[in-house]
C-alpha cells in the first residue's frame, strides 16, 4: 500500500532542520538578505535545561554587525572577563578577554532559550523567514540522486517541504546527516558530563571557576540567581555514580567547592542532575548535492572551552556569506556546497584538536587519580605571566578563523 501524501507541502530557498543556534542565525541572515526560509523545530519552545549558553567575543561581535548588540545586552546576563581555576588550594588565573581586539572583552552567559527567542524575535522583522515549531524532520526527499527537501511530522499531519537546499542543523543526533548517511568520524572523550543547579548567594567567587582535585572535576558558571555545575565523570561511569549514592556525590561537590555549604542538599534526587554523554566527532563530508550539515549535525565538540555554539554560529555566518549570493538565484551545485567545509573544517579540526589535547593531557589523568593533583606545568604558565594569558582567551573568546557579516 502506498503511503498516504502530505496533508501540507510549502516551497523555499533554503529549509533548515533544527532551531538551535546555528539553525536560527542562519534563518535570520538569509531571510536578511531577502531569501525566503523555513526552519523546522521539533520542539514546542526553546525551554530545555542544561545547554550551552555561553555567547563568546566572536558572537557578541556578530552582534554588533547586526546592529543587535546593545539590545541584546539590555537583556538579562551575566559577564565573565576572566577564566580561572582552583587546583586544591591554589587558585590560578588562566584567561583574560580584556585584551580581545573586540567590542565586547566578555564572555555573556544567558539561558539559550532566551537567546534564541532574542534572534527570532528579530528574524521574524523579515517577511521571507518563517519558523515551524513542532516540526520534527523524519525524512529527507531526493530527486535524481538530489536532495530536494524535508519529510517532517507535526501535530497536523505529514509536511512536506521542498526546497533548493536543506541545511542541518539538528544537532550531534542529527536525523538529517543519518538518512542522507554520511560517514562520521569517532573522535572521542574520556568524560561525560553531570549537570545540576545550586543557588547562589552574596559573598560567593565571581566569574567562570573551575575547581579540581584527585578524581574529581567541577565547572561553575555564574547564572545570576544560582550556579550551574557541570561535574566531570569518566565516560560511561553515571551508573557507578548513582550507585554510590547521592549523599557522595553532595560531598564531592561541597569538598570541590566548599562555599556551598549545605546547598547541596538542594540536589534532592537523580532528577535534579541531568547527564550529557559527550562526543567529539566530525563528518569526512560536510554536504551532498542539495544538502549541508553546518554546527554539531557536522561537528560534535567537547564541552572544553565552552565553545560548540560560537563555532556553529561561526558555520552559520560562512554559510550565509557563501551561499547567500547564489542562492537567490536557485539550486547551489556542489562546489559551492563544498566551499563551506574547506572554509570552517580548518577552524574545526584545530579547536577539537586543542579539546582533545586537554582532554587527554589534563581531565583524563585527573578523573583518573586517587593522590594529589597539582597544575601541569602550562597551567603554572598561564597563571605567573599574564602575557600568555591572552592567548587560552584568544582562542576561547575569538577561535581561529572569526567569520564577519557581510
Amino acid at each position: 500500500m502506498d503511503a498516504p501524501g502530505p496533508s501540507e507541502t510549502l516551497h523555499t530557498r533554503c529549509c533548515i532542520v533544527g532551531g538551535g543556534p546555528a539553525g536560527i542565525m542562519l534563518g535570520l541572515l538569509l531571510a536578511r538578505q531577502g531569501i525566503d526560509v523555513v526552519v523546522l523545530e521539533k520542539h514546542a519552545d526553546f525551554l530545555r535545561d542544561f545547554r550551552g549558553d555561553t555567547i563568546h567575543p566572536s558572537t557578541l561581535e556578530l552582534m554588533h554587525e547586526l546592529g543587535l548588540l546593545d539590545d541584546f545586552l539590555s537583556r538579562p546576563h551575566q559577564e565573565a572577563r576572566t577564566v580561572s581555576l582552583r587546583i586544591g588550594d591554589t587558585l590560578l588565573k588562566l584567561g583574560d578577554f580584556s585584551h580581545l581586539p573586540t567590542r565586547c572583552k566578555f564572555i555573556v552567559f544567558m539561558p539559550q532559550w532566551d537567546f534564541l527567542d532574542f534572534l527570532v524575535g528579530h528574524a521574524r522583522a523579515y517577511p521571507h523567514f518563517h519558523l515551524r515549531m513542532q516540526a520534527e524532520a523524519v525524512d529527507l526527499i531526493e530527486e535524481e540522486a538530489r536532495i530536494a527537501g524535508v519529510r517532517a511530522s507535526t501535530p497536523n499531519g505529514p509536511l512536506d517541504v521542498r526546497s533548493d537546499l536543506v541545511v542541518a542543523a539538528d544537532g550531534r543526533r542529527s536525523i538529517v546527516r543519518e538518512k542522507a548517511g554520511l560517514q562520521v568520524l569517532d573522535i572521542g572523550a574520556p568524560m561525560d558530563v553531570l549537570w545540576m543547579r545550586v543557588s547562589k548567594r552574596p559573598g560567593d567567587p565571581d566569574n567562570l571557576l573551575g575547581h579540581v582535585a584527585a578524581g574529581r572535576m567541577l565547572v561553575m558558571i555564574d547564572r545570576g540567581t544560582y550556579w550551574q555545575c557541570a561535574y566531570l565523570i569518566p565516560k560511561g561511569a553515571f551508573e557507578a555514580v548513582k550507585g554510590e549514592g547521592l549523599a557522595a556525590l553532595r560531598n564531592n561537590l561541597a569538598s570541590l567547592a566548599p562555599f556551598l555549604g549545605e546547598r547541596t542538599q538542594e540536589l534532592r534526587g537523580w532528577d535534579d542532575i541531568k547527564l550529557l554523554s559527550v562526543a567529539v566527532d566530525r563528518l569526512k563530508q560536510w554536504s551532498r548535492p542539495g544538502l549541508l550539515c553546518i554546527g554539531d549535525a557536522a561537528h560534535a565538540m567537547s564541552p572544553v572551552g565552552g565553545v560548540g555554539i560560537n563555532l556553529a554560529i561561526q558555520d552559520a555566518v560562512a554559510t550565509s556569506n557563501i551561499l547567500g549570493p547564489a542562492l537567490r538565484q536557485g539550486p547551489v551545485g556542489p562546489d559551492r556546497l563544498a566551499l563551506v567545509q574547506k572554509r570552517r573544517e580548518a577552524p574545526t579540526r584545530l579547536t577539537q584538536g586543542l579539546q582533545v589535547l586537554v582532554q587527554k593531557r589534563m581531565i583524563d589523568p585527573v578523573l583518573r587519580s586517587r593522590g594529589p593533583v597539582s597544575a601541569p606545568w602550562l597551567i603554572r604558565l598561564l597563571a605567573r605571566w599574564p602575557w600568555f594569558r591572552r592567548i587560552p582567551a584568544r582562542i576561547i573568546g575569538l577561535g581561529f578563523r572569526p567569520e564577519h557579516v557581510r
